[in-house]
């Protein structure tokens, strides 16, 4: 049936290796091995990645202004949709719901995942987009200990230039570069600051 409903989890975000300046949004099957690549722009990745990783910047992000402004409305967001995939291009809707009505709205795929997050919606697509656009990526060990090794900011593998510094870091420095750079508001390398520091917390346990 091409039509079954496959549901979806963000696995993280790549560094693209197609188009310059862009990122790769990687949404993995529930428990199945297939995974999806999304490509989005800059601020979108922004966004996601600082949900992804906890940091809670000093002033609300559209997103989440959005959510709170549903939330304020008693509106409900249900689930996201990737309904179509055509020219390259993945299509989604959102599905809204009040104590009255249920609507459904067309947004870019990217900042339906970005809303989604924040308020924990499922994620569904089709067997027949798995089919066209997924990949199938063996996961280490490590990434099944725990539901938070698999949200996180995936690493280029040709990103070497600010990784290896930032790994040498103590703790303690780590804790003041994230500070500093969210209160610069660059939430890009403070999502990798917090990824490295939850590593390091992990491994002083």
């Amino acid at each position: 049936m091409t039509n079954e409903r496959i549901r979806l989890r963000v696995l993280g975000i790549s560094y693209s290796q197609i188009q310059t300046g862009a990122y790769a949004l990687i949404l993995a099957q529930v428990d199945g091995p297939y995974r999806i690549p999304i490509i989005i722009g800059a601020s979108e990745a922004q966004s996601i990645a600082i949900r992804l990783e906890s940091i809670i910047p000093p002033r609300p992000m559209t997103h989440d202004l959005f959510v709170s402004f549903a939330h304020a409305f008693g509106v409900k967001l249900k689930e996201v949709f990737i309904y179509k995939f055509e020219d390259g291009i993945f299509s989604s809707e959102i599905t809204f719901a009040d104590q009255d009505r249920t609507i459904v709205l067309d947004a870019r795929t990217s900042d339906a995942i970005a809303i989604a997050i924040r308020t924990k919606a499922p994620i569904y697509t089709t067997k027949a987009i798995l089919d066209e656009t997924g990949f199938i990526l063996e996961e280490s060990p490590e990434d099944d200990a725990d539901d938070d090794s698999t949200t996180r900011i995936i690493a280029a593998e040709d990103d070497t230039t600010q990784e290896p510094k930032l790994e040498n870091y103590a703790i303690e420095e780590l804790e003041r570069t994230l500070e500093r750079l969210i209160e610069q508001e660059n939430y890009e390398e403070a999502a990798k600051v917090s990824e490295i520091l939850k590593r390091k917390r992990n491994e002083t346990h």
